[in-house]
């Protein structure tokens, strides 16, 4: 017998009971109990004892269910005989944090057209289910009854493939993949996740099928994305989507990163596996530092795309001299401005997260470029102002850059970086510059002078900043003040 571990399973088994119902639980809950991983959703399929009496089963559970743990709202859905309800463990006055969302259906088969992902659904067996799951590790299923409570069905072998890391699908990989082609960027997202590979045939039907996932829309396709970049081990799920050839349809400024140009005996890296050990070197601080201390959940991700996407615009500058060798200046510009041109593709959002991502990809030489010169207090003063408060994440973004194998220019740089870094929180104490506002404003120019919006606000004020962040005067307003009526006489305003 197999316990799940939550009482809410043996109320909904007393309650199929009750209602003549085989139910059981499904899915990824069965595969995480295994794996020893938390898991708030849980699927119950259920199955009619009598002959026609499967179309709303799922519904009346969900209902029967909901009112024995404490009579939660259940959300219908009848065109799909779907419901589904959320549950908090534990009496009102001791509430736990982990709220489950159980989802109840009634078993079914599936069939599919060629230019569509929606199937045609109709009632089934509980192998009928199964068979219809993606993977074989998320087609394991755990009877709720009381006469038969914890028994396994595993009709696909999904218990050995897990104990062996194996992905593979129930049936022929090539029919699950042309049905539903999300569930490619499923294979890849759960090989990022759990460590697992991906069975070679199942991989090599990903290939053949790979042009299928056109049909998916935006929004699915990044919902998944995003899982691959939040997982313990992005870079492995990026790798194989490059393989698989699904990066070049979802994200081909990606793709374009990948291989190596020689001209005169004289090659270039290949930037695409440049970027995987630049992220793979962000995940890992992360993991150090749990990100400069942020409590943001989100921010990680951010971050790990910021690293993503911080060369993506080697290949439009992409250049080849004979005394120099490979060049690409102006990569940080070109990316940025690519950006929000893929964030929009994608459907990622595109406030405050695209421009974070914009501005780690403009920035993202500034600090390395100090390292490798003399590095001047105006300099860094200008980082600071330009970065704000996303300062810290642009210099773990940068440290993660150096990728150099030459041991000799490693320490090189990293002991250059590290004179930034330390110049950055002198400055930072002195002079307040993160994310600074003049001391002298707009307004302030208006109302001193006696004139409206005008083009000598925007010198003078541009002025000042310049003067401040040179160094030239201090971040005060007293010295500010006196620059400005210096600056507006030679502009020929007069104080009211």
């Amino acid at each position: 017998m197999i316990d799940l571990g939550l009482d809410l399973y043996r109320t909904i088994g007393q309650c199929a009971d009750r209602l003549g119902i085989d139910a059981y639980a499904v899915g990824g809950v069965v595969r995480d109990f295994f794996l020893g991983r938390p898991c708030t959703d849980i699927d119950v399929v259920c199955v009619g004892r009598e002959e026609g009496g499967e179309v709303h089963i799922g519904i009346e559970l969900a209902k029967a269910s909901s009112e024995a743990l404490g009579g939660s709202k259940v959300s219908v859905f009848k065109n799909f005989g779907t419901a589904s309800f959320k549950y908090t463990p534990g009496h009102e006055e001791r509430r736990t944090e982990r709220v489950y969302e159980l989802e109840f259906v009634g078993a079914r088969r599936e069939s599919y057209s060629h230019d569509s992902r929606k199937p045609i659904v109709e009632n089934g067996t509980l192998e009928d289910d199964q068979r219809r799951r993606d993977f074989t590790v998320n087609a394991l299923a755990v009877c709720l009854n009381a006469d038969r409570y914890g028994e396994l069905m595993d009709p696909f072998g999904g218990i050995l493939d897990m104990n062996n890391g194996i992905l593979r699908t129930p049936l022929d990989p090539d029919i699950t993949f042309s049905d539903d082609p999300l569930r490619m960027m499923r294979a890849i997202r759960f090989a990022s996740q759990l460590g697992f590979r991906i069975a070679d045939d199942t991989f090599e039907a990903i290939g053949r099928n790979a042009e299928r996932i056109k049909i998916v829309s935006a929004e699915r396709i990044t919902v998944e994305l995003n899982k691959i970049m939040a997982s313990p081990n992005p870079s492995l799920g990026l790798k194989l989507m490059l393989k698989s050839g699904l990066m070049k349809l979802i994200l081909p400024e990606i793709a374009d990163l990948a291989g190596i140009e020689t001209i005169d005996g004289r090659g270039h890296k290949d930037i695409f596996f440049h970027t995987m050990q630049v992220l793979d070197n962000v995940v890992g601080s992360e993991k150090n530092n749990a990100t400069q201390g942020r409590q943001d959940a989100g921010a990680p991700l951010w971050l790990r795309w910021a690293a993503l996407l911080h060369d993506v615009g080697k290949p439009g500058v992409k250049r080849y001299d004979a005394k120099q060798g490979w060049t690409f200046h102006g990569h940080e510009a070109r990316g940025a401005h690519m950006v929000k041109r893929i964030f929009k593709r994608l459907r990622l959002p595109l406030g405050e997260e695209e421009r974070y991502v914009e501005k780690l990809v403009m920035l993202h030489m500034r600090p390395i470029i100090l390292a490798e010169d003399v590095v001047t207090d105006s300099a860094v003063r200008r980082l600071l102002f330009e970065a704000g408060d996303d300062i810290d994440d642009l210099m773990l973004l940068c440290n993660a850059d150096i990728t150099t194998r030459n041991e000799e220019k490693q320490r090189k740089h990293r002991k250059n970086f590290e004179l930034v870094k330390q110049k950055l929180v002198e400055l930072e104490e002195r002079d307040r510059i993160r994310n600074f506002q003049p001391p002298v404003s707009g307004d302030d120019i208006m109302r001193t002078f006696g004139i409206g919006p005008c083009h000598e606000i925007g010198i003078i004020k541009d002025a000042i900043k310049d003067a401040i962040l040179d160094g030239k005067i201090p971040n005060e307003r007293e010295a500010a003040w006196q620059m400005m009526l210096t600056m507006a006489q030679g502009l020929g305003l007069k104080p009211c």
